[in-house]
């Protein structure tokens, strides 16, 4: 059998934080995890799966006894509020409606979707749907990564390639992924494209660089920072 871990879930709770944060008493934790699951389904098939998409790559659920907040990572925010923030109201109501509780929707954005490993598995799914050439797509979405800025980058894509009777697996790695290092940054995302011969998955690893190194320049920046006017009081 094969030993594979899932890159988040090998990770949580050691640098990953939960995407749904909240606590509940043994009777009701059930329904809110259904609850959660039908949010982000049709936050899902609303943003992403209708055209335009809106390249939504994480959803976050928070709960208070009150509210219901939602946080909604973006490459594209101004289609999820709309003009005017129509867009953003029409959710949030039918939201309310759906689970009858009181609910705060906030968009943040993602300011380099080619570091996303979801919205990069995203672009490779629909370009595989759009029958574009699967060697030249993945080999393309990867250098963009490398240029993006990532230390590594693992495109995998799996199924009919190409139409072809029996089922394969390609992949391309770029770079390092020290996939068993813990304090690793490493990103994941997973889709898939439902192409005219059958679905064809798509993974993607993306390699940051590890935390401890940004917690390190973080604090020589706070440090520097703090010697700066200490040093301009002295002359």
């Amino acid at each position: 059998m094969g030993q594979k871990s899932h890159p988040f879930g090998f990770r949580l709770g050691i640098t990953e934080a939960h995407r749904s944060r909240w606590y509940a008493p043994k009777a009701l934790y059930g329904e809110l995890l259904v609850e959660d699951e039908r949010i982000r389904k049709y936050l899902d098939h609303r943003l992403n799966r209708t055209p335009p998409s809106a390249a939504v790559a994480e959803v976050h659920i928070e709960r208070t006894r009150e509210e219901l907040k939602i946080i909604v990572r973006t490459a594209r925010p101004g289609l999820v509020i709309g003009p005017k923030g129509a867009e953003v109201e029409r959710i949030t109501q039918e939201l309310t409606y759906m689970t009858g509780r009181k609910v705060a929707i906030s968009i943040v954005e993602i300011k380099q979707p080619d570091m996303d490993a979801q919205l990069v598995a995203e672009t490779v799914a629909e370009q595989l749907k759009k029958r574009g050439a699967f060697r030249r797509t993945v080999k393309m979405r990867a250098e963009g990564v490398m240029q993006a800025g990532a230390k590594g980058v693992k495109i995998m894509i799996s199924g009919r390639l190409g139409g072809a009777e029996m089922s394969r697996t390609l992949d391309t790695r770029l770079g390092s992924l020290p996939l068993s290092t813990l304090q690793a940054n490493i990103n994941y995302g997973f889709a898939e494209s439902r192409t005219a011969y059958g679905v064809i998955g798509v993974k993607v690893w993306i390699y940051k660089g590890m935390f401890d190194e940004e917690q390190k320049t973080e604090e020589t920046d706070s440090r520097a920072a703090g010697a700066r006017p200490r040093a301009r009081g002295r002359h």
